[in-house]
């Protein structure tokens, strides 16, 4: 496997399957943070990064269950012993070991979505992410700080509440480092506006040209911001407005709550040199047509090629169309 361009000595051990067992943690509630080892393991044949995490196989999975009581995640609940209005605390079944896998607490009401927490309230959020991406990335052992959300069931969520995850990986996993070693910066570039959905500020939401997921959007601020902690206030409050108008249409284009999957990249932490490194999301939305998912099959994971069923443009009018959180 080819190690990207910039990587540290760190990232080199970690990838050449180095075992790296944690310390049991307190999470600050009593309980444990699991000490099963994280073993990094590099496929021989295909050269892709696998972490085994065998510890979080006996996590519970709540995401049947929608009444709050009980929720881990509600002020007064197991994670949440106090009132708040962001939160973050380490992850009691880690994908990775030392601290290095966090949960984060969007708000402490149970049934709100990320679009009904308005501006004011993504930008908490925004702030949240902010600060854990900075003292995450300070670590020496931290070589890229990934934040992402797994929202509802269908792709894995195992608690219904609003709350996203963080992982700080001791190497810059393929896909950032794939983007990252690209001969020029492609957002920077002004995007086709058949595509665009909504705009706020300096920042954009848009339906990417090849897009691997239906109805899929790509958030970027149009000048080189690096990396969530490089945003000003302007920046942060421009992010939370574009972020909450394109959640909102995704839920208003089928009626629902909508399955999706949302990760940020931005500019590793190892102290390499990144000039391409812009700071961007990707939300993929799990379905295709109302309740039915868009299943990556054989055809598309054997071949490494995608298959999109909804035509780029046409998803960004439809998405266009709708009234968003104004």
């Amino acid at each position: 496997m080819r190690a990207p361009t910039g990587a540290s000595t760190k990232q080199h051990r970690a990838l050449s399957g180095q075992r790296s067992s944690p310390d049991d943690e307190d999470v600050g509630s009593g309980a444990t943070v699991s000490s099963s080892p994280s073993d990094v393991r590099v496929d021989p044949l295909t050269g892709a990064v696998v972490v085994v995490a065998g510890g979080r196989q006996g996590r519970p999975d709540l995401s049947a269950g929608a009444d709050p009581a009980g929720c881990p995640f509600c002020p007064g609940g197991l994670e949440a012993p106090a009132p708040y209005r962001t939160r973050w605390f380490p992850n009691r079944w880690p994908s990775l070991p030392d601290g290095r896998a966090e949960l984060l607490l969007y708000t402490p009401d149970h049934d709100a979505p990320f679009w009904s927490l308005g501006v004011d309230g993504a930008v908490a959020v925004v702030e949240l992410w902010q600060e854990r991406t900075a003292a995450q990335g300070a670590r020496p052992d931290v070589s890229y700080v990934l934040v992402f959300e797994n929202r509802g069931p269908a792709v894995g969520a195992t608690v219904p509440h609003s709350h996203g995850q963080l992982y700080a990986f001791s190497f810059v996993p393929e896909a950032p480092a794939r983007e990252l070693r690209a001969s020029s910066c492609a957002l920077c570039a002004e995007p086709d506006g058949s595509r665009r959905v909504v705009t706020a500020g300096g920042w954009r939401a848009e339906v990417p040209y090849a897009p691997a997921w239906p109805f899929e959007l790509r958030l970027a601020p149009r000048g080189h911001v690096p990396d969530l902690p490089s945003l000003d206030a302007a920046g942060v409050r421009d992010l939370a407005a574009v972020l909450v108008d394109g959640l909102a249409r995704l839920d208003q284009l089928f009626d629902a709550r909508l399955p999706y999957m949302l990760w940020w990249h931005q500019r590793p932490t190892d102290g390499g040199d990144w000039p391409l490194a812009h700071l961007h999301a990707h939300v993929a939305p799990l379905w295709r047509s109302p309740g039915t998912p868009r299943f990556v099959a054989a055809g598309e994971l054997g071949s490494g090629v995608f298959f999109d069923p909804v035509v780029p443009e046409e998803a960004a009018a439809r998405l266009r169309e709708l009234p968003g959180a104004s």
